[in-house]
């Protein structure tokens, strides 16, 4: 069932600590985020290149932090800061952005990882945490399996794809300005669902 809005403050998901990274927390953006948003985006070619441009200054910033939380209160937008519990910051240290954006028949999840962060399984870890809690928190009626979509030449999204299950389902054309170049779409499907276990063919 869809998130009552007095439940967002408490949603917290976890990913579990690796051998050399600390745990994950995912948790709805709060307006105290947006000093540590800013200093992300800030020099950071490789993220401005496979997201959209994101907030240069901080009063930006919390307008794109309200965004999010009216895209929780609209049952739109889930969107979740990943952060490491490592004891240095309140709150936790921003190391991502993990989403999911409910559709009919489906939902879309999307992430990225700061790069101060990269090479630490943040993606994997949050993608995980964020599948499990989609196909818990909807029902199989509301969210019958997750599409994941990335350009085609962001090869590491294949890499995080495989790694949670999000089987390989076509080659999306680009559709210029939004897509400039082609895409893939990988698919993960609810367990116990029909067609578990392999991807849907292409979509109409």
């Amino acid at each position: 069932m869809p998130v009552k809005i007095m439940d967002i403050p408490a949603v917290r998901l976890e990913a579990p600590a690796t051998a050399t990274a600390p745990a994950l927390a995912l948790r709805p953006w709060r307006e105290a985020d947006a000093p540590a948003l800013v200093a992300v985006y800030r020099d950071d070619d490789a993220l401005r290149r496979w997201t959209s441009p994101g907030p240069q200054d901080e009063p930006a910033a919390v307008r794109w932090v309200r965004g999010q939380q009216q895209g929780w209160e609209a049952g739109q937008r889930y969107a979740f800061a990943v952060v490491e519990e490592d004891g240095r910051a309140p709150g936790g240290t921003l190391v991502g952005h993990a989403v999911l954006k409910p559709e009919a028949g489906s939902a879309e999840v999307g992430y990225w990882t700061a790069a101060h962060a990269r090479g630490r399984g943040v993606a994997p870890r949050a993608l995980q945490a964020l599948t499990d809690w989609a196909f818990t928190a909807f029902t199989a009626d509301e969210v019958p399996r997750l599409d994941l979509m990335h350009r085609i030449d962001n090869t590491a999204s294949c890499r995080v794809a495989d790694k949670c299950g999000y089987l390989f389902a076509e080659v999306m054309p680009a559709a210029p300005p939004a897509f400039p170049r082609d895409g893939h779409r990988h698919v993960r499907v609810r367990d116990g669902s029909e067609g578990a276990g392999r991807a849907p063919g292409p979509r109409a």
